[in-house]
């Protein structure tokens, strides 16, 4: 996965596993070690929208498309002063829902297993791919549907 974010970083994701966070290069090795790994999923899925900040909130909102089509929105919210999520988790919230409203989550999402810890780039990548899979199963479910 790469991020704009972090431009000359790629991460590598395992299932039910760590981040693995190394330089551009990484992707240039991936490719000559192709016969000997596969790839997880074979459709490329990208988020792409726009970045705005508010006092000390950036909140990034896009659109998720597989191929040409779109599939979902993705918004992103990150409080800049804090790094530790369950310290920050309830200011976060109460900023997603006015302009979420109801749809703003209750629960983090990833956070349980971080709650109290530094959260790292890889955890933002870490629940882009939760979100990416989400959307993808969705879609699957959705054409398995209309074959009956």
């Amino acid at each position: 996965m790469h991020s704009s974010e972090h431009p000359l970083s790629t991460f590598s994701l395992f299932e039910n596993g760590p981040c693995l966070v190394a330089d551009q290069n990484f992707d240039v090795l991936m490719i000559k070690l192709k016969g000997f790994f596969q790839n997880a999923k074979a459709n490329k899925m990208e988020t792409r929208g726009t970045r705005y900040q508010y006092c000390d909130f950036l909140v990034k909102i896009g659109t998720v498309t597989m191929g040409q089509s779109g599939r979902g929105i993705s918004v992103e919210v990150d409080y800049c002063p804090c790094a530790v999520p369950g310290d920050c988790w309830n200011l976060m919230m109460e900023f997603m829902q006015t302009f979420m409203g109801s749809n703003a989550p209750s629960v983090p999402p990833v956070f349980s297993a971080k709650h109290d810890a530094l959260y790292t780039p890889g955890d933002t990548m870490m629940q882009y791919m939760e979100l990416l899979n989400k959307i993808r199963k969705q879609q699957q479910g959705t054409v398995a549907g209309m074959r009956l």
